[in-house]
C-alpha cells in the first residue's frame, strides 16, 4: 500500500476494519520506539496537526523543560503488523517542533530526509540507493547480568559448538550431534543448518510486508548466525526498511522461541555481525558510477566517491559502528574490514567493487566496515556525504590493492590506512572532522555534539568505571 493523503488512510482504516494505529519514530541512537492510539482516533486533522508526546523522555532528543514535541506521519510507510492481535496499522512519523510544525534537528528521519534533499540541491545526482546486508545471531536462550559485585553474559545456542559434548540440548532436545565449528558455518546444508526453517518464516513475512528477497543463508559463525537479503532502496526508504527488517527478524524468532541480537560480536571467538552497505548514485533515471575503461568498472564519480567515504572514515564510522562492541569486530582474523582501500573482489578492503559484469545499473560500491547496532538513517547519510564530499573535492582513494591485506609483509601493511580501533576514536575523528556532514543543514553542530556526549556519558564512561570477568582471571591472584 502506498498512501498519499490523510483522506486515503483514513478510508483504508474505515473499509479494512482497521482497530489500531501504530504510531513510530526513532530515537537518537537507533531504536525505534512507537504507541497506539485507536484508529478512529486517526483522522484527516490527527494527520494534519500531529500527535504529541513527551521527548524528554526519548534518548537523545530535549531536555524536560522543552520536552513537548509533535510526531507527523509519513503515509506511504503504512503498513499492517503481522504481529499484532488486534488489526493494526504501523505508520513511520516524523519530529516537528510542537510551537512552529518546523522539522526537529535532532530527528533521524528528518536528518535522512535532509541528505536526500541536499543530494538533489547538488545537481551531482537526485537518488542514492542503498542496500544493506544485516547480519544476525540467533540464540536459544541469553542470561547477562551488571552490578557492583558481579558482571557476566552467557548466550546458548543448539547449534553451538560448545555444546558439542553435552547429552541434551539448550532446549531440552537430545543431542545428535552436526553442531557447527567455529567459523564453519557458511553454507552447510541441514542438519548442520538448524535454522532453514525459521529463515523461511522469516522471509514470507519480509515479503508479505513487501521487501523484494533475494537470498537467505547461514553465515559464518556457529551458534546460529544469519543472513537474509532483500533488494536495495532509496536512502530514507532503505533505513526504514531497515527498522522493520530488525522488527519482523526479531519478532518471529520470539514467536519462536528463540532471540535474536544484531549486535556486531555475541561471540568472543568467532565472526561478527557486519552490514555491508552497497550504493549508487542514480540522475534521471541514469546509474552514473559505471565506466567500463575504468578501474573494476567504475567511473571518475565512483572513485571520487570512494574516497571521500575512505577519508571521512573515522567520523563516518562513530555512526555506522556507533557501539562498544562494534570495535570487537573491527579486528584481523575475522574477514572484518580493517583497512582503508578500496579494492575489486577482495573482502578483505574496507571499500569492494562487486563483480557486476558489464550491465550499468548493477555497479555499485560496497562499503564493509559498517554493522547494524547503530542508527540506519545517521549511517547511511553519513556515508552518502562523505561520498558527496570526495565527489565535489574530487577526493581521490589510496591506490586499489589486490592482494590478502590481511597477509602483507610488515612493510607494505605499515603504508595501509587503519580503520578506528575503538568508539572512542571515531567519535575524537568525529569532533574533528564533520564540516562535511554540516553542509546543507543535513547534520547541526548541535546534534553532532549531543550524540557525541550522549555515547561518552551513557556508553564509555559506564563501562570504564566496571571490571570485567576477563580482568579478573587476568589480575585476581597479584
Amino acid at each position: 500500500m502506498s498512501f498519499t493523503s490523510p483522506a486515503e488512510v483514513v478510508k483504508y482504516i474505515e473499509e479494512e476494519g482497521i482497530e489500531f494505529v501504530d504510531v513510530r519514530f526513532t530515537d537518537v541512537p537507533g531504536t525505534e520506539q512507537h504507541f497506539t492510539i485507536p484508529a478512529s482516533a486517526f483522522d484527516e486533522d490527527a494527520a494534519a496537526e500531529g500527535l504529541a508526546f513527551d521527548g524528554s523522555s526519548i534518548r537523545g532528543f530535549t531536555t524536560i523543560d522543552e520536552s513537548d514535541m509533535t510526531l507527523l506521519p509519513d503515509l506511504g510507510t503504512a503498513k499492517i503488523d503481522p504481529f499484532r492481535k488486534a488489526k493494526t496499522l504501523n505508520i513511520k512519523f516524523f519530529v516537528h517542533d510542537p510551537f512552529t510544525l518546523e522539522p526537529f534537528s535532532r530527528d533521524p528521519r528528518n536528518i535522512a530526509r535532509k541528505a536526500e534533499e541536499y543530494l538533489q540541491s547538488t545537481g551531482i545526482a537526485d537518488t542514492c540507493f542503498f542496500g544493506a546486508e544485516a547480519e544476525f545471531y540467533i540464540f536459544d536462550s541469553v542470561k547477562f547480568r551488571t552490578d557492583a559485585h558481579a558482571g557476566y553474559y552467557e548466550v546458548d545456542s543448539v547449534e553451538g559448538w560448545w555444546n558439542r559434548g553435552k547429552d541434551e540440548n539448550p532446549d531440552g532436545s537430545p543431542n545428535l550431534g552436526y553442531k557447527t565449528r567455529m567459523k564453519g558455518g557458511y553454507f552447510p546444508v541441514a542438519p548442520y543448518d538448524h535454522y532453514q526453517d525459521l529463515r523461511d518464516e522469516m522471509c514470507k513475512h519480509l515479503a508479505d510486508a513487501g521487501f523484494e528477497l533475494e537470498r537467505q543463508h547461514h553465515e559464518v559463525g556457529t551458534g546460529g548466525q544469519q543472513e537474509i537479503n532483500y533488494k536495495f532502496n532509496s536512502m530514507l526508504h532503505a533505513a526504514d526498511d531497515l527498522q522493520s527488517f530488525k522488527y519482523i527478524i526479531k519478532n518471529v524468532a520470539w514467536r519462536n522461541g528463540k532471540s535474536v541480537t544484531f549486535m556486531p560480536k555475541p561471540l568472543a571467538d568467532d565472526n561478527g555481525s557486519g552490514m555491508h552497505a552497497h550504493m549508487s548514485l542514480w540522475k534521471d533515471g541514469k546509474p552514473l558510477f559505471f565506466d567500463e575503461s575504468g578501474y573494476g568498472g567504475l567511473s571518475d564519480m565512483a572513485r571520487y566517491f570512494i574516497g571521500g567515504i575512505l577519508e571521512h572514515a573515522g567520523a563516518v564510522l562513530a555512526f555506522t559502528n556507533p557501539t562498544l562492541n562494534s570495535y570487537h569486530r573491527l579486528v584481523k582474523g575475522f574477514e572484518a574490514p580493517i583497512n582503508l582501500v578500496y579494492s575489486q573482489r577482495n573482502r578483505s578492503a574496507a571499500v569492494r567493487i562487486p563483480i557486476t559484469g558489464s550491465n550499468p545499473k548493477a555497479k555499485r560500491v560496497e562499503f564493509r566496515a559498517p554493522d547494524p547496532s547503530g542508527n540506519p538513517y545517521l549511517g547511511f547519510a553519513a556515508m552518502m556525504m562523505a561520498g558527496l564530499d570526495g565527489i565535489k573535492n574530487r577526493i581521490e582513494p589510496h591506490a586499489p590493492v589486490d592482494k590478502d591485506l590481511y597477509e602483507l609483509p610488515p612493510e607494505e601493511a605499515a603504508d595501509i590506512p587503519q580503520a578506528p580501533t575503538s568508539l572512542e576514536a571515531s567519535l575524537a575523528a568525529l569532533r574533528e572532522d564533520h564540516e562535511f556532514l554540516l553542509e546543507g543543514d543535513v547534520f547541526t553542530e548541535d546534534l553532532i555534539e549531543t550524540y557525541i556526549d550522549y555515547k561518552y556519558t551513557t556508553e564509555i564512561e559506564p563501562v570504564r568505571l566496571r571490571p570485567t570477568p576477563q580482568e579478573f582471571e587476568m589480575y585476581y591472584d597479584c
